[in-house]
């Protein structure tokens, strides 16, 4: 029971920890009030947030865009890593493909997200889906490329058709693979959001958060950031438990849970 409590007690302290060293660096006068807030002050408007309606819009309106983005880059990446993956002429067709169009940034892209649909929902989907798309994708292709080839031959040996092939034999190899594409992505996603909002203009805490800066609402500012932060963590907890509860069969998450 202890080594379990370990874990959250040990992330428990550093939190606290973090809020003793922010709550002191202006109190000591290390940096200026002006520009760092007390923790205690930043808490206390973010919870004043909490109840206030338009934050609320903000938070949905990230959200939507976070969630849309991800599930249309998931949906491609899956089909078509599957696609890929599963054709030695397709891997070697698309290889320089993917290695060119991979690294680059996405912040690259809003000047044509921009261009192409202005300050809209559409420009944050464009440039989540394009960062959240490899995350997935190359993930898929591990997995495929990972099928034991010998667990191949033998479901074609005892006649299993294609869709059968998939379901026992390739499925299984590589959905563990696309989850932790999935959790990757879905980190990516809302780090995306947030940069499109706050660049381009989009509703949603980013955007909030470049007009606090721009007014000079210090305190406001800092308390979306860590409203930000906390989303970010929502979302890191429910992936991890949807992965452990989807591969609780796989020899990974046994030995986690068994620890």
């Amino acid at each position: 029971m202890s080594a379990r409590l370990s874990g959250p007690l040990l992330g428990l302290v550093g939190i606290l920890l973090f809020l003793l060293i922010w709550e002191a660096v202006p109190r000591l006068g290390i940096v200026q009030e002006r520009f760092l807030p007390r923790a205690s002050t930043v808490l206390g408007r973010l919870v004043e947030y909490l109840g206030q309606q338009d934050f609320w819009t903000s938070v949905r309106e990230t959200m939507v865009a976070w969630a849309v983005g991800l599930l249309i880059s998931v949906t491609a990446a899956v089909v078509l890593g599957l696609v890929i993956g599963s054709s030695e002429f397709l891997r070697k067709a698309t290889r320089s493909t993917i290695e060119f169009l991979r690294p680059i940034p996405s912040v690259a892209l809003i000047p044509l997200a921009v261009l192409l649909y202005g300050a809209k929902l559409e420009s944050s989907l464009l440039l989540i889906i394009y960062a959240s798309f490899w995350q997935v994708l190359l993930q898929v292709m591990y997995g495929v490329a990972d099928v034991d080839p010998v667990a191949s031959d033998t479901a074609r040996s005892y006649g299993l058709g294609f869709a059968a092939r998939v379901r026992y034999v390739l499925w299984p190899t590589v959905l563990p693979y696309l989850l932790t594409g999935l959790r990757l992505a879905s980190a990516v996603a809302l780090i995306l959001a947030i940069t499109a909002e706050l660049i381009i203009g989009s509703p949603g805490l980013g955007y909030q958060i470049g007009l606090n800066q721009a007014g000079g609402a210090v305190v406001e500012m800092y308390a979306l950031i860590i409203a930000t932060g906390m989303i970010g963590v929502l979302i890191n907890f429910g992936v991890r438990f949807m992965e452990r509860r989807v591969l609780s069969w796989h020899s990974s998450v046994r030995g986690e849970l068994l620890a």
